[in-house]
């Protein structure tokens, strides 16, 4: 039975952040697990510094045609929950619905298990007490395994604190943001200037190329890669899922979009080289913790391990970001009648989403016991699939009265979604054919949502999700 309480006495979000918050969330929100351990895996897959680096380009490019079209979504449609909103103007409920549930699996709880991860294997490199032994194997055989190790109890642990964190209120979790966010950007700056100056690097490796170790020919192998590419450029659309936190969202959310994608693409790329310039491709095949052994090969192995310690802490600020961004989903779709509805509670004292603060803690907890390259597969297809159909809305709002077209998205229109799209389709197409378990997977996450909407959630009466302006 729904609630006779009016809305005026329902506590709702606060437009608490500004143009550096907004912008320090899409930057800590990229730069995390990808960079920190995908030129690694690339390495093997690509087997040449060249197309190692213009995977990263493309990957940029891409991601920078994303932030231009999603700020005209946000723009004409600021409420919280990103995709979810603009798929249920777009397509109807069950697409909207599809896509946040996807979102609280794939697009978050996921990203943020691989992230913690990932700190935890920095945190080994510096710390030999927290250096995981071999993780024991608790279900299943193969890839499709659960694992549990010290890996796992520190991921656990640093998802719980910064979830605490996010439960008591937005305003505190953007001051530690904004720390972490700066001190993130201040690490990887040092370590890109000393690199070149003190670190004992030598730029013909980035002629040496390495032994592929992928059976696909390297134009195949290349769109299944842009899965890892993807996830480390996921992130640039973060803004769109605080809109209703965003102080003047029509200025803030552009800026924010296009601003943060755009350093982190320079970086990355810069950050790549680096990594060439520290160690041979061979050497950096197969490697998780790519950063820190970078950092061991140019600096020795007690400057290298401060390094991967203060990269651990950088890996801290996508975990925050993202633990801030997700149960902004889960609550915008519940506020709107299509998720549970206690994901819609806001805290009276704190003014935050709680319980879907506390779920999407649980479920990312659970998620670090799946091995790391075939939950990246997963994350990249789902989220890349999602994405597409995101932009590709955008064919349909611009013919509906009252929209605001953005001048950026509007220069040979339809040139900038269409140069979205098309590497979209290319490593949909491809992963379908030779990763047919991830994509089963994928597939088995969207029905299972259709499924859960059309069996619990349809008869719900939604509120209406408007095309609103600022």
């Amino acid at each position: 039975m729904i609630s006779s309480v009016t809305p005026a006495t329902k506590p709702s979000l606060l437009r608490q952040l500004g143009v550096v918050s907004a912008t320090a969330l899409v930057i800590s929100n990229m730069i995390g697990v990808g960079i920190f351990t995908t030129t690694g895996f690339l390495a093997g897959d690509l087997g040449r510094p060249s197309l190692v680096l213009w995977i990263w380009v493309i990957g940029a490019a891409c991601a920078l045609f994303g932030a231009f079209c999603y700020s005209e979504l946000g723009i004409n449609l600021p409420s919280s929950g990103g995709e979810y909103v603009y798929l249920t103007r777009a397509y109807g409920p069950t697409w909207g619905f599809m896509s946040g549930w996807a979102s609280f699996f794939a697009g978050f709880s996921g990203p943020i298990a691989g992230t913690a991860l990932a700190f935890a294997d920095y945190l080994g490199h510096f710390c030999a007490a927290c250096a995981d032994e071999k993780p024991r194997i608790i279900a299943g055989s193969g890839d499709w395994t659960l694992q549990l190790g010290k890996q796992q109890i520190f991921a656990c642990a640093v998802i719980l604190l910064f979830s605490i964190v996010n439960l008591l209120g937005v305003r505190r979790s953007a001051r530690v943001q904004n720390f972490l966010t700066g001190a993130k950007i201040a690490v990887l700056l040092v370590f890109i200037v000393l690199a070149f100056t003190v670190g004992s690097g030598s730029w013909h490796n980035l002629s040496l190329d390495a032994v592929r170790t992928s059976p696909h020919p390297v134009y195949e192998q290349f769109a299944i890669s842009l899965f890892f590419i993807y996830l480390s450029f996921s992130g640039w659309n973060a803004a769109t899922y605080v809109a209703e936190e965003l102080k003047q969202p029509a200025r803030t959310l552009p800026i924010a979009l296009a601003c943060g994608t755009t350093l982190v693409a320079v970086l990355y790329i810069i950050l790549n080289v680096v990594f060439m310039y520290a160690a041979p491709l061979e050497s950096l095949k197969g490697e998780v913790a790519v950063g820190a052994l970078a950092a061991s090969r140019l600096f020795g192995a007690n400057v290298g391990g401060l390094f991967a310690a203060l990269m651990a802490m950088s890996l801290m600020a996508t975990v925050n970001a993202e633990v801030t961004i997700g149960p902004r989903v889960s609550y915008a779709m519940a506020k709107n009648g299509a998720f549970l509805a206690s994901a819609a509670k806001v805290h009276p004292k704190w003014r935050t989403p709680y319980v879907a603060i506390i779920a999407q803690c649980v479920c990312a907890m659970l998620m670090t016991m799946t091995p790391f390259p075939q939950l990246v597969t997963y994350i990249g297809f789902t989220l890349s699939l999602f994405a597409a159909i995101s932009v590709a809305s955008l064919f349909y709002f611009r013919r509906q009265p009252g929209w605001h077209k953005t001048r950026m998205v509007s220069f040979c229109w339809p040139l900038i979604p269409i140069l979205f799209l098309i590497p979209e389709a290319w490593i949909v197409v491809w992963g379908v054919q030779l990763k047919p378990m991830i994509s089963l997977a994928a597939a088995v996450t969207m029905i299972t949502g259709a499924l859960v909407y059309h069996f619990r959630l349809r008869s719900r009466p939604p509120e209406r999700v408007g095309i609103e302006t600022y």
